[in-house]
């Protein structure tokens, strides 16, 4: 028989003493290990007359510690690590690696950066500038947000480009779906026929932060490639905290606050004679006696009330662990008769079947109001934005003694707007998934196991639009007679996947990790928009409404695929991987054919070598990878679409079909991406300082474009696959700890990115997209300039670089000039200060507002003059004067500086619980101080949602806000 003893020991905390459960204890070498107990123990036996073991815990790093027959004590205090390079990232669809040995640039925020420092709307508002390698933009103030979110720059002209979200193995769906408003607005009557500018917002923000462990952020297909066809825009794989063995742990919390607007833009600097001359004797009486109105803070600057209740109940033994959260948010908007209301409870369980099986379950149901006002595009002049830049402050909007409301400058009361629409988004949503791991075979040198996942998020989503008949607009020769909307939306997406791990260890300290599986998904969605007209008196029911329609969408999808993945770690010095993925879609041309993405990428410790003995740079590992993914394509564009119509006959009108002028192509191509990363990682000082810098260049072939169409097949345009986009980009991030002692801690941390695109190949000619007219400003799709290029009219004799589309120039560029983010937390004692400064420099928008509030002569810099390079006119008249023959004026630069945010707080020891019960209190803050030279409210906002190639464009938005917060946790 072989030499082996019993090692044993306990672990603690270094800074408590208090027993560490859960450790991961393994020889080192092996696969032989074990987990500590209750008490911080573990008890090993370990072969051979002495050996090395290797202790392990979230959040205090890696410690190898050196054992033997003689001396098989092995006890140890853990001191909780900050270093970056300690955390735990995926490599794979079920494998993880210490940073330290990935080859890949993988972003990590923890609890405490969602929601320990400040008290987030939405999940997307808490990853607002936390990562490097991404634009996160707010497209909405509304209540309930709305977020576009874009990795590594433009990876498509016309597809998706929103990230592919997982929580706990569920693969999510955030769709956006228009509520309808576009009935009342017409907003997508004029220049743009998008349907999607009625600021609704995408699912996603169901999402509760305060459930979130960690999440882990995918950037580019180097690393998501494994992930198969919705990875093309990234990965964000969301984990959610789960118990720990031990005694019962309840935690309550509850925050309080208020919410502000970022900013007022004021009135215009009215004097007797402009007012006499737009409003006539009236406007001047009323002016004269000091009784103008500011319809603006009547509307906009009030104070919103915030409150967010949270209780978590967790705990567990040996073999079940549960984790129970809850939370009640109810906010005003700034807005009245808006606000966010949602209710989220999660069930987390964790069960050790048997000593070769254990499952984790994870449930989460939603419910959630959002009260989101009437905003944006309008050309009915409905929405309360639009109508504002036609309210004059010597007209009086109140309603009279029977309720009635006069009619405002615009045709409509922006008073009356608010006070009587509903415009509503109802959700109630699922979300479950199960993991259950099997060990086949286990022995000292290999462990083969089977991990099989499976998922599914169901939501119905009711949008609820109430427009009554008394409105203002309805009245002026309307023939709508009030309005009414009852949307229905059902999603139900499912993903399951088996996967087959094969580690094996040698005894030369070699390890192997094959992976291969194989995963399907599918997507059922249907929305049924039922909207009536002409409604009797306070009637709320559609069915009601003297005319009816109904429209329906209907979409699916079935992706299959499968994946082999190999995994070599020589010695912790040198780190090898290759990949491949193999999927089919059936939104693809050829829905049977499998197309194939490899990856593959290195890293090498070289401080691990022999060679090296510098005690100042403790680690330095460069790193290369390579990755290549597909998106299929958009889901009209393989078919021809048909659209409803009336055909009139003998017998009268009858109901019949059309096609849309695009043709669908049956032999259309997924766009193919492919992107090389390389950089490296450097820790200095025991890496208490680690410095990343990561280079990538990212390829996508076969993009999806609109073609002019033969005239012969009756369309105007058909989908072709013709164009190749290119994106250049750098990252680079530092970490350092600058002060650790007993009583006093300091970590900082900065993040520095920028991003260039290029259209590389068009075989189309230029064209413009987003927007609504090239003399507004649009986005110009030309070979050899950035795909944000935004371009505009200009006249002859403008000093403007000229585009190949005649009379349009190229006027700014949509992608910021780089983003930088700098983090701080400062510990002292019981005491704790963080803070988040954001700074996006660069990145122009398309601001319409003002125009609007020109043609209005409302505008709150109407009389500066400085725009005219003559100086003969005043700003507002300059800018009306150029309408239509000059887009310059409306592109503005949308870069800031901005708090994201801060908290400062404090926390107590309850003496009866012997130190185990705390009480936390503090006050946060988020967006607190904005610095922006902006002519609106808020850089950060898109008329057109997520639309990523349509993001920077402004009507008349809802005004951002800010957050002052109080709060209070309790933990027992």
């Amino acid at each position: 028989m072989s030499a082996q003893f019993t090692a044993s020991g306990t672990v603690t905390d270094a800074d408590t003493g208090d027993p560490l459960i859960g450790v991961t204890v393994i020889v080192k070498g092996t696969t032989l290990g074990t987990v500590t107990d209750l008490d911080g123990r573990y008890t090993l036996e370990v072969p051979g007359e002495s050996a090395r073991l290797e202790l392990s815990y979230v959040g205090y790093g890696s410690v190898v510690l050196d054992v033997s027959k003689s001396d098989p004590v092995g006890n140890l205090k853990m001191t909780s690590s900050t270093s970056t390079l300690d955390e735990v990232v995926v490599t794979g669809l079920a494998t993880t690696v210490a940073r330290r040995n990935s080859a890949n640039s993988v972003a990590t925020i923890s609890a405490k950066d969602l929601t320990e420092v400040a008290n987030p709307q939405t999940f997307e508002g808490a990853l607002q500038g936390q990562f490097s390698g991404a634009e996160i933009k707010s497209t909405s103030g509304s209540p309930g947000g709305g977020f576009s979110v874009r990795m590594r720059g433009v990876s498509s002209i016309f597809g998706n480009q929103q990230p592919l979200y997982i929580i706990d193995g569920v693969f999510l769906d955030n769709s956006t779906t228009s509520s309808g408003v576009n009935l009342v607005t017409e907003a997508a009557g004029g220049g743009n026929t998008d349907t999607n500018q009625d600021d609704a917002s995408n699912r996603i923000a169901d999402i509760d932060p305060e459930d979130i462990e960690n999440i882990e952020i995918l950037k580019g297909a180097a690393a998501a490639a494994i992930y198969g066809l919705r990875a093309a825009g990234g990965v964000v794989i969301i984990t959610t905290k789960r118990g720990k063995a031990g005694r019962n742990a309840v935690s309550f919390s509850q925050t309080f606050g208020t919410i502000r607007p970022i900013t007022l833009l004021g009135l215009r600097d009215w004097d007797a004679d402009e007012v006499e001359a737009l409003g006539g004797q009236d406007a001047l009486d009323v002016f004269n006696s000091g009784g103008f109105r500011n319809y603006e803070e009547e509307l906009f600057d009030n104070t919103g009330i915030n409150s967010t209740s949270r209780l978590e109940i967790s705990g567990g033994n040996a073999k079940t662990l549960y984790k129970f959260g809850a939370t009640y948010k109810n906010e005003d908007g700034i807005v009245e008769n808006t606000g966010y209301e949602k209710a989220s409870f999660r069930l987390n369980l964790s069960q050790k079947v048997t000593d070769w099986l254990d499952a984790d379950i994870s449930t989460n149901y939603i419910d959630s109001k959002a009260d989101r006002g009437l905003f944006n595009n309008s050309n009915t002049n409905a929405t309360i934005g639009y109508a504002l830049a036609f309210t004059y402050p010597w007209e009086d909007l109140s309603p009279d003694a029977n309720g009635i409301y006069p009619f405002g400058g615009a045709g409509s009361n922006v008073l009356e707007t608010t006070d009587l629409i509903t415009n509503r988004e109802e959700v109630d949503r699922f979300i479950g998934g199960i993991t259950a791991n099997a060990r086949l075979f286990t022995n000292e040198r290999n462990v083969v196991k089977l991990t099989g996942t499976a998922g599914l998020d169901q939501y119905s989503l009711k949008n609820i639009g109430i427009f009554p008949q008394e409105l203002t607009y309805f009245r002026d020769e309307s023939t709508l007679g009030g309005v009414l909307i009852d949307g229905s939306t059902t999603s139900q997406q499912t993903n399951l996947s088996l996967f087959g791990i094969w580690s094996h260890y040698t005894s030369t300290g070699v390890s192997f990790t094959t992976t291969a599986g194989i995963m399907r998904e599918s997507s059922v969605y249907n929305n049924v928009l039922v909207s009536g007209t002409d409604i009797n008196g306070s009637e709320t029911n559609v069915d009601q409404a003297a005319n009816v329609s109904v429209n329906q969408t209907k979409r699916s999808f079935i992706n299959k695929g499968f994946f082999a993945q190999e995994e070599v770690n020589i010695n912790d010095k040198l780190l090898l991987t290759l990949g491949v993925r193999a999927d089919k879609s059936q939104n693809n041309g050829d829905s049977n054919e499998l197309y194939f993405f490899p990856k593959a990428n290195v890293a090498v410790n070289i401080h691990e070598f022999d060679f090296w003995g510098s005690e100042t740079v403790t680690t330095f590992k460069p790193r290369i990878a390579y990755g290549e993914s597909m998106r299929p394509p958009i889901f009209s564009a393989r078919f021809n679409s048909l659209s409803p119509t009336a055909i009139p006959g003998p017998g009268g009108t009858n109901s019949g079909l059309q096609t849309q002028s695009t043709k669908g192509n049956p032999d259309i191509l997924p766009e193919t991406q492919s992107e090389l990363e390389f950089g490296a990682d450097i820790g200095f000082l025991n890496d208490a300082l680690v410095l990343s810098a990561t280079f990538y260049t990212k390829t996508i072939d076969d993009v999806l474009l609109r073609a002019q169409a033969q005239p012969s097949t009756g369309f105007t345009t058909e989908w072709v696959n013709g164009g190749e986009l290119e994106n250049r980009g750098i990252e680079i991030s530092v970490d350092y700890l600058a002060i650790q002692n007993e009583d006093f801690s300091w970590t900082t941390g900065l993040n520095w990115w920028r991003n260039r695109s290029e259209v590389t190949r068009l075989e189309v000619p230029a064209f413009t997209t987003g927007g609504f007219a090239a003399s507004l400003g649009q986005y110009l799709i030309q070979e050899g300039l950035p795909a944000t290029t935004l371009a505009g009219t200009i006249p002859s004799n403008a000093d403007v670089t000229e585009s190949e589309l005649a009379g349009i120039g190229i006027l700014g560029d949509a992608e910021p000039d780089f983003q930088l983010n700098w983090r701080n937390s400062f510990n002292y004692k019981t005491w704790s200060l963080d803070f988040l400064w954001h700074w996006k420099e660069g990145g122009d928008n398309i601001n319409l507002s003002p125009l609007l509030y020109d043609f209005g002569q409302t505008t709150w810099d109407y009389d500066d003059t400085d725009l005219d390079p003559s100086g003969q006119l005043t700003n507002g008249q300059y800018r009306v004067s150029v309408f239509g023959s000059d887009a310059r004026p409306w592109i503005e630069d949308g870069g800031y500086i901005r708090l994201r945010n801060i908290g400062l707080y404090k926390t107590f020891k309850m003496k009866y619980s012997e130190g185990k019960s705390t009480l936390k209190l503090g006050v946060s803050a988020s967006n607190l101080i904005n610095i922006f030279d902006y002519n609106s409210y808020d850089p950060e906002v898109s008329n057109f949602g997520g639309n990523v190639l349509a993001n920077a464009v402004e009507v008349t938005p809802y005004p951002s806000s800010k957050r002052i917060n109080f709060h209070l946790r309790a933990n027992f």
